[in-house]
């Protein structure tokens, strides 16, 4: 099984991968070819995507059985201890860990603002 995803692609890409797969969705392609097809039509995919991104996914014979192949991504593929994961780059640096409570220190039993009166009922009980 071979699922390929483009984005933002030439039209004319897309008319090309409806010869050896199905359309199922805007730009989602699914299909069963010979490995020697797949990898033509991926390379295909990479020379003819322009500005557009893509992502090839695949059974395989490995652990997780499939591995995937990415074109333009921010996100890349990354082995770990044999498991091929998903690394996606931070776009901001770290904040600061996050306040344990918003509550005043006046009055501890007074929820943070912001939250619905139903879920004040229910965590304060209060009818």
């Amino acid at each position: 099984m071979t699922v390929i995803v483009l984005t933002n692609c030439p039209a004319g890409l897309r008319g090309f991968l409806t010869r050896w797969m199905l359309e199922i969705s805007a730009g989602v392609f699914i299909g069963n070819p010979s490995a020697r097809l797949r990898d033509i039509l991926w390379d295909e995919v990479r020379h003819y995507a322009g500005q557009g991104r893509a992502l090839l996914a695949h059974t395989t014979n490995n652990e997780q059985g499939f591995t995937f192949r990415t074109h333009d991504h921010t996100w890349h593929p990354t082995d770990h201890e044999g498991a091929t994961l998903i690394h996606r780059p931070t776009s901001s640096p770290p904040t600061s860990p996050a306040v344990a409570s918003t509550a005043p220190p006046d009055n501890p039993q007074q929820p943070p603002t912001g939250w619905s009166k139903a879920s004040k009922r229910r965590r304060f009980g209060k009818g």
